[in-house]
């Protein structure tokens, strides 16, 4: 994935690119309807940005059928998420039509015309919660990456049925509340596994008291091999539950600092399926139990490809820290307490640097 070649820009130097992109809401959709025949030179990315693929191995994918009746799928829900902080799961409940829709009303947004998506970006939107945009921090980043995306961030019912775009409202409020049950049923196996015999106000605040849903679109690039689509970066929230469509390109860092077993894993599609993964606040909580692990989107050259997380995150003003049923046994806080958007905001002030932002909460 290394570069092999300078790469002339000449079809972008004839314009403002942050102008098009940005101020006027094309985005690199955008660019990439432009039919460029390179990639501008804004977006190349620094040959460290670029990962070490390891072929034939991914994360591992959890049969949730007989979720109920069989310990056995929430010890494996448990394992993964300490081994690996990713997984796949199948036969979740989460209906496949619910699934389809919300695919497809996030083709029907990112096919508006550039002059209505611009009405929900930064500058123009009538709500921090609802936001419209392009690579990750553009203000802080040496190299664009090459995304756009739809923020959603949920209050309420009636604020989502007020500010939400009506192009995908309704789809993406349906997959957030189909994905309740689900989010119930994994954070209790993971608090059992912690010895938290009860969620209980407090702690559903703490755990999952605040949910974004994302819609990211990933249009087809003229030299993906240069580029990203998300920089390497984990999550901050508790849990992430990403639908993905067919096209694939996510992929796992594995044995972080192993030497020769260090490298990135696909996370291959698989129809009807949920890919989840511990983010940040989850690690934090469970003392380093439950571990947040690096991932990254690489560009398409071939497809246009989009992806849905839902971020379950602690509500904004909640403190959070190790749980006290884990520090009970004796063992020795790895973090401090903190105000979760304090964490979110440091997050979100640089450029995807890997697992850096943990640092922010270490002892």
């Amino acid at each position: 994935m290394a570069p092999s070649m300078a790469v002339s820009t000449t079809t972008t130097d004839s314009f403002d690119l942050n102008d098009f992109v940005i101020n006027k809401g094309n985005g690199v959709k955008g660019l990439s309807d432009l039919g460029l025949k390179s990639l501008p030179r804004q977006y190349i990315q620094p040959q460290e940005a670029l990962i070490n693929i390891i072929p034939q191995d991914s994360i591992p994918v959890i049969d949730m059928t007989h979720f109920l009746d069989d310990p056995k799928v929430a010890e494996s829900i448990c394992d993964a998420a300490e081994q690996f902080g990713f997984f796949q799961l199948v036969n979740h409940g989460v209906p496949v039509e619910v699934l389809d829709g919300v695919k497809d009303a996030t083709h029907r947004f990112f096919g508006l015309p550039a002059e209505e998506k611009r009405q929900f970006s930064k500058d123009v939107s009538c709500s921090n919660n609802v936001r419209f945009g392009t690579s990750f921090s553009p203000d802080a980043e040496k190299a664009l990456e090459w995304k756009d995306y739809l923020s959603l961030f949920y209050v309420s019912e009636d604020e989502a049925s007020a500010l939400w775009p009506s192009a995908c409202r309704n789809e993406c409020l349906e997959y957030m509340k189909k994905s309740e049950i689900l989010c119930k049923k994994l954070m209790g196996a993971l608090m059992e596994r912690l010895n938290v015999k009860e969620i209980d106000e407090t702690k559903e605040s703490v755990l999952m008291g605040s949910k974004r849903i994302n819609l990211n679109y990933y249009p087809k690039c003229p030299n993906p091999n240069l580029t990203v689509g998300v920089g390497r970066h984990s999550d901050v929230s508790s849990l992430t539950f990403l639908l993905q469509d067919g096209i694939g390109g996510l992929y796992v860092r594995l044995n972080e600092g192993k030497g020769d077993e260090d490298g990135w894993v696909h996370v291959p599609p698989i129809e009807g399926s949920l890919v989840i993964n511990v983010g940040d606040a989850l690690q934090i909580v469970s003392n380093g139990r439950y571990r947040s692990v690096e991932h990254c989107v690489i560009a398409s050259g071939r497809n246009n490809r989009i992806s849905i997380p839902i971020f379950v995150n602690p509500k904004p003003s909640d403190v959070i820290g190790p749980l006290p049923e884990i520090l009970a046994t004796g063992e020795k806080p790895k973090y401090k307490n903190f105000v979760y958007s304090d964490y979110v905001k440091h997050f979100f002030r640089k450029a995807h640097d890997g697992k850096k932002t943990v640092a922010f909460a270490e002892i």
